[in-house]
C-alpha cells in the first residue's frame, strides 16, 4: 500500500468527519434509533453488538479491503495508476465498514451521516478507475470527480430525499463507465464480473429498502433485509474489484 493512497483516502475522510460533526447537517433525514432495522435488538449484549448480525457484518468489509489491498497487479508503468486505482478503493471500503458499525453502536447523527455521505464517492471511484483504463491517470479528472461527488451530498440538505436522488445518480453513472469501459476493453469475463456486480447492486438496494416488508416472513426475521442488503453491497465491492482489475489487465497486455 502505498502512503499517497491513504493521503488521498484519509484527507476527505477527516474533512467529512469534522463537517458531520458540526450543525450543518442537523436537518439531513437519517434515521437514528433501533426501530428502522427489522432485525431486534440485544439488551444484553454491549452497544457495539446491540444487533449482532447488522454489526458482525461490517467486519466483511475490513477483511474484503485487506485481501484486495494484498493482491497485486502487473508490474510495469502503464499499470501503476491501475494498482494506485485498486489500492483507494480498498481504502474506502477498509473506512467504510467501521463508520457503518459505529453508526449502530451509537446511533448518533454524525456517523449516520456519514454513512451516507460516505458512499457517494465510493460509487464515484468507478468513474476514475474507468478513466485510468482508458486513458491513464488524470489528478485533474480525480479531483473533479471526487469533488462533485461529496458535495452532491449537499442535496440532502435541499430535500428530504435528497441522499436518495444523489445515489441514484451515483449508481446510474457508474453502471454506464462501466458498460463503456466493457466494450472497450473488457471480454466474457469482465463481462460475467459486470453481471453479477449489477446483480448485488441490485440486492444491496432492493433488499435494504424492503427490510421491514421482509421481516414478516420466518427466514427473514433473524437474518434481515438490512443484513442480507449489506452482504450484497460486499459482493458488490468484491465483483467491482474483479470487473476494474481485469479491465486494467486487458487494457495493460494491449499496451504492452
Amino acid at each position: 500500500m502505498t502512503l499517497s493512497a491513504a493521503v488521498h483516502v484519509l484527507i476527505p475522510f477527516l474533512l467529512c468527519i469534522a463537517l458531520a460533526n458540526t450543525h450543518i447537517f442537523d436537518k439531513v433525514l437519517v434515521d437514528v434509533s433501533y426501530d428502522h432495522y427489522a432485525e431486534k435488538k440485544v439488551d444484553n449484549l454491549p452497544a457495539f453488538l446491540a444487533m449482532p448480525f447488522n454489526c458482525l457484518i461490517n467486519v466483511g468489509y475490513i477483511l474484503l479491503a485487506i485481501y484486495w489491498l494484498l493482491q497485486r497487479m502487473p508490474d510495469g508503468k502503464s499499470n501503476r495508476a491501475a494498482a494506485y486505482s485498486k489500492e483507494v478503493f480498498a481504502l474506502m471500503a477498509l473506512a467504510y465498514g467501521p463508520v457503518q458499525w459505529i453508526r449502530l453502536a451509537t446511533l448518533r447523527r454524525a456517523p449516520s451521516v456519514l454513512d451516507q455521505w460516505f458512499t457517494l464517492p465510493i460509487f464515484a471511484w468507478v468513474l476514475v478507475w474507468c478513466q485510468v483504463i482508458d486513458k491513464g491517470w488524470s489528478s485533474r479528472y480525480a479531483l473533479m470527480v471526487e469533488s462533485c461527488s461529496l458535495l452532491s451530498y449537499g442535496l440532502s440538505l435541499l430535500h428530504p430525499r435528497g441522499f436518495e436522488a444523489a445515489l441514484g445518480l451515483h449508481i446510474a453513472s457508474a453502471a454506464f463507465a462501466g458498460v463503456r469501459a466493457q466494450l472497450k476493453h473488457g471480454d466474457s469475463a469482465s463481462m460475467r464480473y459486470f453481471c453479477l456486480a449489477l446483480l448485488s447492486c441490485a440486492g444491496f438496494v432492493i433488499l435494504k429498502l424492503l427490510d421491514h416488508h421482509l421481516a414478516e416472513y420466518w427466514m427473514f426475521q433473524t437474518l434481515t433485509g438490512h443484513f442480507w442488503s449489506k452482504v450484497c453491497d460486499i459482493l458488490q465491492f468484491h465483483y467491482s474489484f474483479c470487473f476494474l482489475t481485469r479491465l486494467s489487465e486487458n487494457a495493460h497486455k494491449r499496451s504492452s
